[in-house]
């Protein structure tokens, strides 16, 4: 228990750091939009709704996006960008990124045991199970892509076999 307890308040202090720190080069990025060329698109009644909203109703979608995979970034340096304020934002960073924590450090720490015993214990069936998850991430990867590449417009043959 006291490693689960140490490897999840190690985690949430590496997610505070990672998410406030991308909070905070949001922030600046969009305080250095806020004064280019790019001034005039920004400030029109539409951004200025969207960034109202995001400031509102935004805290929930930060500590969802901690639930999702590949997604938190890009939420914190928005909810940074587009001036949410402090007092919404630290709480459901405070949230979100203990509920990561928690789950990496119990699932995660499971996964790693389970591992190691399989090593430990039956070599060739845990290097046989690293290589079913290897291929299995393969896989999706390539699935991916290949959708990606099929939906996206290229050179006109977009779609075909």
């Amino acid at each position: 228990m006291d490693r689960i307890v140490l490897t999840a308040a190690t985690l949430y202090a590496i997610v505070l750091l990672r998410a406030g720190g991308t909070f905070a080069v949001g922030w600046l990025a969009g305080a250095g939009a806020r004064r280019s060329r790019f001034a005039g698109r920004i400030s029109s009644a539409k951004f200025q709704r969207a960034e109202r909203a995001i400031q509102r109703w935004g805290a929930p979608v930060v500590a969802v996006s901690f639930l999702t995979v590949g997604l938190q970034t890009a939420v914190n340096f928005l909810a940074g960008s587009m001036r949410m304020p402090l007092p919404r934002y630290l709480p459901a960073l405070f949230v979100g990124g203990a509920a990561w924590a928690l789950i990496y450090a119990t699932a995660g720490l499971g996964v790693l045991e389970l591992l190691g015993g399989l090593f430990a214990g039956r070599t060739a069936l845990g290097v046989s199970a690293v290589a079913v998850l290897l291929l299995a991430l393969c896989a999706v990867v390539v699935f991916r892509r290949r959708r990606a590449a099929s939906l996206s417009p290229g050179d006109g043959t977009a779609g075909e076999p």
